[in-house]
């Protein structure tokens, strides 16, 4: 299992399970755990989520991003799920957390 501090300063862990279960749904994910970790320590972004989760945004190469979804609850977190997209207009309408 992994773990990392979200900008909240919240551990978010990423268990063995959840990985698998990402990149059985996102091959492409296989080789960009470091990159997803990353992505939720020092995202460029952070978006409201539905149901309390937080959507963490990077930009990997031009016009390519990490979207890393995940869930602090109290002094604990975990992901949920990560892919790949070029198509981040639709995350212009989610509320901005951070910065």
């Amino acid at each position: 299992m992994k773990i990392v501090q979200s900008k909240n300063d919240v551990p978010i862990r990423l268990p063995k399970e959840r990985w698998l279960h990402i990149i059985e749904e996102h091959d492409e994910m296989k080789d960009l755990q470091d990159q997803v970790l990353n992505t939720i320590a020092n995202p460029e972004q952070i978006l409201e989520g539905q149901q309390n989760a937080q959507i963490a945004v990077s930009q990997i190469t031009n016009g390519k991003y990490i979207i890393a979804i995940y869930k602090e609850l109290e002094g604990d977190g975990f992901i949920i799920t990560a892919f790949l997209t070029r198509k981040v207009e639709y995350l212009n309408r989610r509320k901005r957390l951070w910065p």
